[in-house]
């Protein structure tokens, strides 16, 4: 494996390692202020945090800085713009799934379907896969059930707003696959985020402060709550700023499908976070999904003929 494709593949392993811890945060965030704004404040906060890191990371050789042609600049706008619609769908959906019933466990192994539609969708792009990551895609999803399902796996409304969230992710992974070497990442990355806030604004008025004076001074008061500041701030700084600059940068080296392979670990960190951290017991069911789901990225990391 080239160096190249080692260290994008660690940026991806970071991120799912961020998001994974990060499921706590986001559940008390949005218990605080609500799922619109919890979206809305997180991806705000964390443009603002790419403004300063852009030079910076320049500077140091991460990113490429493009030469400011009219055709770059489209791009970026573009790829930036059509990442916030989709990041924000991704968040809006998912909270959306919750509140209205979905389990957390079924909602995690639902979102986590984007390693299937990934590489459905990347043959219509011709991003074909070797038959190794076509079974590490099977067996990443039998891991994940095992991980996720503690019960029957029956379809609900709020189950298929979390499926149609995994869409909006497969979607989002291939199009930063699509303009990530065009333009300036962290300028992509930075106008995907205002772009998630801005759309997220909308239902923030109309329904978590209800576009009143009265819905402004009790959404203000529970925005200064414990929970609501820690929560911003992780979801914003770590799980938005870093985690997805990390994703933008790790899809520079790799496949889209092996992305969201790596991607998934985000399930298996949550739940070793849990058991780390939080003293959660870990079952004989659950161990068996992590090893799965370890077991199928190192095979679809092995070189094969015709490798995708």
């Amino acid at each position: 494996m080239e160096k190249r494709q080692v260290r994008c593949s660690c940026y991806l392993m970071i991120t799912a390692l961020i998001w994974g811890a990060a499921f706590v945060a986001q559940s008390k965030g949005g218990d605080a202020i609500g799922p619109y704004s919890f979206s809305c404040l997180r991806y705000f906060l964390a443009g603002l945090m790419m403004l300063p890191l852009r030079s910076l990371f320049n500077r140091w050789g991460i990113t490429d800085c493009m030469p400011p042609t009219r055709k770059n600049q489209r791009n970026l706008w573009i790829g930036g713009i059509l990442c916030g619609v989709f990041l924000c769908f991704v968040s809006i959906f998912q909270q959306l799934g919750l509140y209205m019933g979905t389990q957390s466990g079924k909602a995690g192994f639902l979102s986590s379907c984007y390693i299937v539609i990934v590489p459905i969708l990347g043959l219509f792009l011709k991003k074909k896969c070797s038959w190794n990551v076509w079974l590490a895609v099977a067996v990443t999803l039998a891991g994940l059930y095992l991980l996720c399902i503690k019960g029957s796996l029956s379809l609900q409304m709020s189950d298929l707003l979390i499926l149609f969230a995994a869409l909006m992710s497969a979607l989002h992974i291939l199009t930063v696959d699509r303009f990530m070497n065009k333009v300036d990442v962290v300028r992509m990355v930075c106008i995907q985020f205002f772009t998630a806030s801005a759309l997220a604004a909308i239902p923030m008025a109309c329904f978590d402060i209800g576009i009143s004076l009265e819905g402004l001074q009790t959404w203000a008061e529970a925005l200064f709550s414990q929970d609501a500041v820690w929560s911003l701030l992780y979801a914003g700084v770590l799980s938005g700023g870093i985690a997805y600059t990390l994703q933008n940068l790790g899809q520079q080296g790799v496949h889209p499908t092996i992305a969201s392979l790596l991607l998934s670990l985000e399930s298996v960190f949550a739940v070793l976070a849990g058991w780390l951290v939080l003293g959660e017991s870990l079952n004989q069911r659950e161990v068996l999904g992590c090893v799965l789901i370890f077991a199928a990225i190192v095979t679809a990391q092995v070189p094969v003929k015709k490798n995708c």
